[in-house]
C-alpha cells in the first residue's frame, strides 16, 4: 500500500506564522493543475505498482480549486490507480471557502475527509494570525460540513502571544462541542521569514513562556482524553477509528509519492523533493524534465528516521523492528542511551516498545536529538 500527496501552493493571503511553500499567484492555477496531471502520469511508476491507500491534498489552500480543477486531477489519478480502493482521501480547506455550495461540490468528488484550518475560536487571535475567517464562521463551516462529511479534522494552535490558559481551554472545549473526529494541535513556532518572526525580533510580540506552553499542552491532553479523543502522535488526537491514515503512513515508513512544487516523496530507499518554485515546477514538468533533488538514505539515515518518526507517536519504537533492521548491538545501545529518560519518567520501555510519556512528548525534540546517531 502507498500514499499520494498533492501540494496546492496557492493561498488568498499569507498567514503571519506560515513558512510552508505557498503564494498568491492565482493566475498560475490552471497551469499548475495541468502540470500536476502531467507529473502524475510521468511519475506513477515511482510507487512500483503499489495500490493507493490514501490521497492527501495539502497546501497552501486546496479548497481554492474549482470543482472542475479537482475533478480533472482525480480523473488523472484514476488513470493510474483504483481510487475506489483508497480508504482515506483528505482535502485541506479554510472555513471561509466552505460555503454550502462549495461543500456540496466537494461531496460529489471522491473526497471523504476534510481537514479544516481553524487555529482558534477567538477573533483577536485569528486577527493576529492573519486568518481570513472569524470564530463564528469557523463554527458554521464545521456544522455545514457535517451535513456532507462524517470524517472531519480541525487544526488548532497554542502558545500564541497573548493567549491565556483560560482562552485556550475555551478553544479546546469549543472543538469538542462540535463533535468532530480528529484534532491536530500545534505549538506556534517563529519561523524565519514570517511576519510573526519579524515582529518578535522587533519586540512587537512576546512569545509564550515555556511554563505556559507546557501547561497548555498538558491541558490539551487532559481535556481531549476526558472527551474521548485519544492522542496518537505529538500533535494529533482522534476518536477511536479516525486516526489520520495518510499522516500515519509517514510515521510507519509507508512509501508515498509527492506531486506538486516542494512536495516530498519516499520509496523506502531514497527521498526526493520537488523544487519549491511554482513557475520552475510548471516549466520543468511541461518539458518532462522535473526539477527535484534526491537523497539516497544511508543506514545511519534510516536508523535516525526510525527514531524520529517512531518517537513522535504514542506507540513508540518497536524494539523488535529495531533489532531486525539494525541488529542487536544497535538495539542495546538505544536502550542504554534511554536509561536516564526512563529513570526520570519521561520514557517507558514495555511490551518490547520504547515510547515517550505524555510529558515526554512535549520534550520530544531534545530527546530524539540525543538518541540519534552522528553521521
Amino acid at each position: 500500500m502507498a500514499g499520494l500527496y498533492i501540494h496546492i501552493p496557492f493561498c488568498k493571503s499569507k498567514c503571519s506564522y506560515c513558512d510552508f511553500y505557498s503564494g498568491v499567484q492565482g493566475s498560475l492555477t490552471d497551469k499548475l493543475v495541468d502540470a500536476l496531471q502531467h507529473e502524475i502520469r510521468l511519475r506513477a511508476d515511482y510507487l512500483k505498482g503499489e495500490e493507493l491507500q490514501t490521497i492527501y491534498f495539502g497546501g497552501g489552500t486546496p479548497s481554492i480549486l474549482t470543482h472542475k480543477q479537482l475533478s480533472d486531477i482525480f480523473a488523472t489519478i484514476a488513470e493510474k490507480w483504483n481510487i475506489e480502493k483508497c480508504t482515506e482521501i483528505t482535502l485541506e480547506a479554510n472555513p471561509d471557502d466552505l460555503s454550502p455550495e462549495k461543500l456540496k461540490e466537494l461531496s460529489e468528488l471522491p473526497v471523504n475527509r476534510l481537514s479544516i484550518g481553524i487555529q482558534s475560536f477567538h477573533d483577536d487571535e485569528l486577527s493576529m494570525l492573519r486568518r481570513r475567517h472569524s470564530a463564528q464562521q469557523a463554527i458554521e463551516a464545521v456544522r455545514e460540513a457535517q451535513r456532507y462529511f462524517q470524517n472531519i479534522s480541525i487544526d488548532l494552535m497554542y502558545g500564541l502571544p497573548g493567549q491565556t490558559i483560560s482562552g485556550w481551554k475555551e478553544t479546546i472545549s469549543q472543538a469538542i462541542a462540535l463533535n468532530i473526529q480528529h484534532i491536530s494541535a500545534y505549538h506556534l513556532t517563529y519561523e524565519e521569514g514570517t511576519l510573526l518572526e519579524r515582529k518578535r525580533k522587533e519586540g512587537r510580540v512576546i512569545p509564550a513562556t515555556e511554563e505556559t506552553s507546557v501547561a497548555m499542552y498538558h491541558l490539551l491532553q487532559s481535556i481531549l482524553h476526558e472527551g474521548g479523543i485519544r492522542q496518537y502522535e505529538i500533535s494529533n488526537f482522534a476518536i477511536p477509528g479516525y486516526y489520520s491514515r495518510h499522516n500515519s503512513s509517514y510515521w510507519d515508513g509507508t512509501p508515498y509519492l509527492g506531486i506538486g512544487p516542494s512536495a516530498h516523496s519516499f520509496d523506502g530507499v531514497s527521498r526526493q523533493w520537488n523544487v519549491a518554485n511554482t513557475a520552475k515546477y510548471i516549466s520543468g514538468t511541461e518539458q518532462e524534465n522535473p526539477c527535484f533533488e534526491k537523497e539516497i538514505l544511508s543506514v545511519t539515515d534510516k536508523y535516525n528516521e526510525m527514531i524520529l518518526i517512531s518517537l513522535r507517536t504514542t506507540k513508540g519504537i518497536s524494539l523488535e523492528a529495531m533489532e531486525k533492521q539494525f541488529g542487536t548491538t544497535a538495539k542495546n545501545k538505544l536502550l542504554k542511551q534511554s536509561e536516564h529518560f526512563i529513570e526520570s519518567g519521561i520514557m517507558f520501555s514495555d511490551n518490547n516498545y520504547l515510547r515517550l510519556s505524555p510529558e515526554g512528548l512535549f520534550l520530544s525534540d531534545g530527546i530524539i536529538t540525543e538518541l540519534m546517531q552522528a553521521q
